[in-house]
């Protein structure tokens, strides 16, 4: 492990912040780059160790693998460096855009922007989920957690945070019962130890950022009380933050239906509009809780003109999103180190990712059906609890405009970016046409 300045670190901190796009594939790839390739201060498995642990947290993987590394590099003071410097770009970002949404979307060609971007969100997800069950479906048993994922929550309506800690139990007991696995070996293998630099102060600073984290949500109860927008923010996303396996395509399933159903922040469209913000922005996907909060507060409130409470909403979101993030690191990774060595715990992330392709694949399919279609209905009989389609309602416009992000995205073969652009000025054209 290759020795540098902290201010060289923040440099390069800062850098990595601001060309985050793509999700967590293009974060984690811009890292690998940088800090593997480029810079050399990690070789490819300490890179791929920290990787695999990050991927077991709940939470955005990218950004836990930037405090992860920081930590590693420079102990807590690192850690924290590099996790805040991953967020506060698209922070910042997503919050001026959500300002412009609130004052603009009714007008016609910012409207029409969104509308382009909901098409874009529908290829970019399910892209995403080619992607990832293209490296985690490599056995029948895999294929199996995907299917049984999908089903449990499409059709059944089986709480989210139940399917994924089922995943995770059938994973530990497979690797326990099959504990080689060559594919799974390769990413073991004898690293640097970890300075007493590292660790000095680690638990201290788990220990305070559970303090803030559980303090935050006391306070808001004492303060405000459980009936305020605001404590139900706090308690809302700290559930998710627990809960929030498989990265943010996982997850945006589960907060979008809450935010949509149960709480009524927001509609299905602006779920999308909130995705198509994300997208466009640096830094994790996840910071469209950010959105959702802002959107929570600005009409809980009972003062929809008053941006200062959605702001409050919005930064109140990302405290509570992030805060468990680098509780996970500075809580875990010191013996995570200690047990690099520890191969069902490579093993057992085959299965856990598996289940998160059956995640993301209702997710897309949610999407879908709540853009290509006007109107669904609920079937709920006893055993069945799922959405449907009322065919007639579907919207052509929608169709076409999906249809030409598809193309663009997987024949085509354009950027992310050039294919939102794209995709955000044909739907302003098609709404002043």
């Amino acid at each position: 492990m290759s020795q540098v300045s902290l201010r060289e670190a923040i440099t390069i901190w800062w850098r990595i912040g601001i060309l985050s796009f793509g999700g967590p594939a293009g974060q984690i790839a811009l890292m690998h780059r940088i800090i593997v390739d480029e810079k050399r201060w990690l070789d490819e498995a300490r890179f791929l160790h920290a990787l695999n642990y990050c991927m077991l947290l709940p939470g955005p993987e990218a950004q836990q693998l930037a405090t992860y590394i920081g930590w590693l590099l420079h102990g807590v003071r690192g850690g924290l460096v590099a996790g805040i410097l991953f967020i506060l770009p698209g922070a910042f970002a997503i919050l001026a855009l959500s300002w412009l949404y609130v004052l603009f979307a009714d007008v016609g060609l910012v409207a029409g922007i969104f509308f382009g971007m909901k098409a874009a969100v529908l290829a970019i997800v399910c892209q995403a989920l080619i992607r990832i069950a293209g490296r985690a479906l490599k056995s029948v048993m895999n294929i199996g957690l995907a299917i049984a994922g999908f089903v449990a929550l499409f059709v059944f309506a089986i709480p989210f945070p139940l399917v994924v800690l089922s995943a995770a139990l059938i994973a530990f007991v497979v690797a326990r019962l099959r504990p080689r696995d060559d594919e799974a070996e390769q990413t073991v293998s004898n690293y640097d130890s970890v300075s007493s630099t590292q660790y000095a102060g680690t638990t201290k600073a788990a220990a305070i950022c559970l303090v803030l984290w559980i303090g935050t949500i006391v306070v808001l109860h004492l303060l405000l009380g459980p009936s305020s927008t605001f404590t139900q923010i706090g308690d809302f996303f700290s559930r998710m933050a627990v809960v929030s396996f498989g990265g943010a395509y996982a997850v945006l399933s589960y907060v979008a239906q809450q935010a949509v159903e149960q709480y009524h922040w927001l509609a299905p469209g602006e779920m999308l509009d909130g995705l198509g913000l994300a997208e466009t922005t640096p830094g994790p996907l996840i910071l469209v809780t950010q959105f959702v909060g802002f959107m929570g507060a600005w009409r809980g409130t009972g003062i929809e003109s008053s941006l200062l409470m959605a702001s409050a909403g919005a930064l109140l979101t990302t405290w509570v999103t992030f805060l468990p993030c680098f509780l996970w690191i500075f809580a875990g990774a010191p013996y995570i180190e200690k047990l690099r060595q520890h191969k069902a715990l490579a093993q057992a992330l085959a299965g856990i990712t598996a289940v998160v392709v059956g995640v993301i694949a209702n997710l897309a399919l949610w999407f879908a059906l709540n853009f290509l279609f006007a109107e669904t209905i609920q079937i709920d009989n006893g055993l069945l609890n799922m959405q449907w389609p009322v065919l007639n309602s579907i919207n052509w416009p929608n169709i076409f405009l999906s249809t030409i992000a598809f193309v663009l995205l997987f024949v085509v073969r354009i950027n992310m970016l050039a294919m939102l652009g794209t995709c955000a000025l044909l739907g302003m054209m098609w709404t002043l046409l």
